[in-house]
C-alpha cells in the first residue's frame, strides 16, 4: 500500500501533474473527475505520468474508468463501500473512504484493502465533517482489523501529530498541490 495518498479536487489542484512530479516514488494519487466531460483524457495523462513516475494510480468511484485508463486501482466513497469485493480484479488496490468507527469496520469488511477516514483534522473540503482528531483516529485504527489512512487537514504540522496514532499512510489534498 502506498504511505501517502494525493486526492485530486478539480477546484483544489488544478494542476495535478505537476502535483504528481513532487510525489515521491510509491505514492498514490487519487484521481477524482467527478463526472467530467474529459476524465478518460484526463485518466490516461494522468495513468502515464503515473507509470513513469513510479506513483499508483486509483480512480474515484468509477471502476470502468479505471479499467479502461489502466489505472491500479479504485478509491470509492462510502455509499459505495460495499461494492469493493466485486470490483476486485488482479493486481488492484481498493480503497474505500469512511466516516465513522462503524464505515471503517464496513470499509475492510467488504473487501477494501484500506479505508482512509476523514476529516481528522479542520480542513476546506466543502464535504469535510466535524474532525475527529489524532485520538480518536488512533482509536477506530486500534479498532478496525485493516490499514487505515488518515485525511483532512493534514500538512506538515498535524501530520507529525498523527504518528502514534497506527496509521497506514496519510492522504492530503491541498497539502502536496503546488
Amino acid at each position: 500500500m502506498p504511505p501517502l495518498l494525493f486526492f485530486t479536487d478539480p477546484a483544489r489542484t488544478p494542476d495535478i501533474g505537476a502535483a504528481m512530479a513532487r510525489l515521491p516514488r510509491g505514492s498514490g494519487v487519487v484521481f477524482r473527475a467527478f463526472g467530467a466531460s474529459d476524465a478518460e483524457q484526463k485518466g490516461r495523462e494522468l495513468a502515464k505520468i503515473a507509470r513513469r513516475r513510479g506513483l499508483v494510480l486509483l480512480v474515484g468511484a468509477d471502476a470502468a474508468l479505471a479499467a479502461r485508463i489502466g489505472a491500479g486501482g479504485v478509491h470509492l466513497p462510502e455509499r459505495m463501500a460495499a461494492c469493493a469485493a466485486a470490483l476486485r480484479r488482479p493486481g488492484w488496490i481498493i480503497t474505500a473512504a469512511a466516516h465513522t468507527p462503524r464505515g471503517v469496520r464496513r470499509g475492510l469488511a467488504w473487501g477494501a484493502d484500506a479505508v482512509v477516514v476523514s476529516a481528522i483534522f479542520p480542513s476546506s473540503s466543502p464535504s469535510a465533517g466535524s474532525p475527529i482528531g489524532p485520538l480518536r483516529l488512533a482509536q477506530i485504527v486500534r479498532q478496525a482489523g485493516g490499514p487505515v489512512y488518515a485525511l483532512g487537514g493534514i500538512n506538515d504540522k498535524t501530520a507529525r501529530r498523527l504518528l502514534p496514532a497506527g496509521v497506514a499512510g496519510l492522504a492530503a489534498v491541498e497539502a502536496l498541490r503546488t
